[in-house]
């Protein structure tokens, strides 16, 4: 059955350790981890749009750190502080207020979970977070353990199944992670189950944005305007007073095209929100 996840401001959005070492060429690769950066980017900017709070976790290892082999570990050295390694992928499009977790920063313990030693709960109480949903790397180590802590701390949690890659020391460990998520109470969830935030222009805004360069065209979406009746029962829904979509007769074809711009396309906007949609509406005097 489709879900349809809406964010709130009481949603937070984690993404897991997309770190150079985890990363093609790294000291610690995930296969393929590079391609699941799109999705994280394409959800952060989801929950920055609609107001949920976006949380990135790194591993902030010290040179000594007892996961290293040289220690005893299982691993080789990766992620360590202030190495070029432990950077997050220049391909990893943050938000700015973004808030950075730093985790394993003990030389003595190893930490996959995001709650473990850091203060990750507490800014999330802070926030009146309820319900955190979860991507990154790599499945089988640090998302599934965050994923775990967070269910025993009573949060909605929420796997982003098409953002999340394992390592897979073991064939099955990939498999046994998700089995154990879904144990204990996670759900899952790829970028389907959310609503767009940007549906589709209306009727009229959609034909001059698609006719910008054809003058005839442009022309005949006027002629069309002009003709149509000035009564307010047969108005259009974007023009009716009072609708969310209202666009005043004033407003050029050039400001349509700006629906789809950044804010710095002209001089004058104005940014409307209502629930999870954002348009960006470009107005001119008349």
């Amino acid at each position: 059955m489709k879900k349809n996840y809406n964010i709130t401001s009481s949603d937070a959005l984690l993404i897991t350790d997309i770190q150079k070492d985890f990363l093609s060429g790294g000291a610690l690769p995930v296969s393929q981890g590079d391609t699941i950066i799109p999705v994280l980017n394409e959800y952060a900017e989801r929950f920055n749009n609609a107001g949920g709070h976006i949380f990135a976790s790194r591993d902030w290892h010290p040179s000594n750190h007892i996961s290293f082999k040289a220690q005893g570990g299982p691993w080789p050295p990766h992620c360590v502080q202030q190495t070029e390694g432990a950077e997050f992928s220049p391909d990893l499009k943050l938000p700015t207020d973004t808030v950075v977790i730093s985790k394993a920063t003990d030389p003595k313990r190893e930490s996959y979970s995001v709650f473990d030693g850091t203060d990750f709960s507490e800014q999330l109480k802070n926030k009146g977070v309820k319900r955190l949903f979860v991507g990154g790397l790599a499945t089988d180590y640090c998302v599934v353990n965050t994923v775990l802590d967070a269910r025993k701390l009573s949060y909605g949690t929420v796997v982003l199944m098409d953002a999340t890659l394992g390592i897979n020391v073991k064939p099955s460990d990939v498999d046994s992670a998700i089995e154990a998520m879904i144990k204990a109470g996670a759900e899952q969830a790829t970028t389907a189950d959310f609503p767009d935030a940007v549906d589709t222009l209306p009727v009229e805004e959609a034909e001059a944005d698609a006719m910008e360069d054809k003058p005839s065209a442009r022309a005949a979406v006027k002629k069309k305007a002009r003709m149509r009746p000035r009564g307010s029962v047969k108005r259009i829904r974007t023009e009716r007073k009072g609708s969310f979509f209202e666009i005043q007769r004033s407003l050029y074809i050039h400001s349509i095209r700006c629906l789809r711009k950044a804010p710095s396309c002209c001089p004058r906007h104005v940014l409307i929100k209502k629930k999870e949609a954002t348009w960006l509406i470009c107005r001119f005097e008349a």
